[in-house]
């Protein structure tokens, strides 16, 4: 199953908010912490903030934190708000045969989102204080790669991965 990169730079940007939290954070220290670029740090924080997961503050000493305690973010209320979740099968016209192929790529999506509501950023934050955080522990550790065929405008498919 696959994610956006979109929505894989989502939980990791409000991850840095929760570990701030309540103090705001400046996006372009998130950019550099969390290597994403700051003109697309910036567009997710936007959606992020859009859909109510951060507040922004503007101005000098402006930044963004959590919009409502970690505790009461789901990590599937985020991939449901960075994904168009529904699954694309290709198909010749004319062939309905293929409903019952829906039927259970539905349910497995389904399943997969159920499984991420729960578990909240408040989770994953404790998770991720105990992680190491040199470079050099981080190379030790294995990737995990998990995906979910998604799609949203036009069929982008991008692998998350953990670890």
């Amino acid at each position: 199953m696959r994610l956006s990169k979109t929505t894989n730079y989502a939980i990791r940007i409000l991850l840095d908010c929760a570990l701030a939290d309540p103090n705001l954070v400046k996006v372009a220290e998130i950019s550099e912490r969390r290597d994403i670029t700051l003109q697309n740090t910036f567009k997710i924080v936007h959606l992020l903030s859009r859909a109510g997961f951060i507040q922004a503050v503007r101005g000098r000493h402006g930044g963004v934190r959590l919009a409502r305690p970690a505790s009461e973010i789901r990590i599937g209320d985020v991939v449901r708000a960075m994904e168009a979740l529904h699954l694309e099968i290709e198909r010749e016209e004319g062939e309905t045969q293929l409903a019952a192929l829906d039927e259970l790529f539905d349910s497995a999506l389904g399943a997969f989102i159920n499984v991420l509501d729960e578990h909240t950023l408040e989770q994953m934050t404790k998770v991720q204080r105990k992680e190491p955080a040199s470079p050099r522990a981080k190379a030790k550790t294995s990737k995990r790669t998990k995906t979910l065929a998604v799609s949203g405008s036009g069929a982008r498919r991008h692998q998350v991965s953990h670890g």
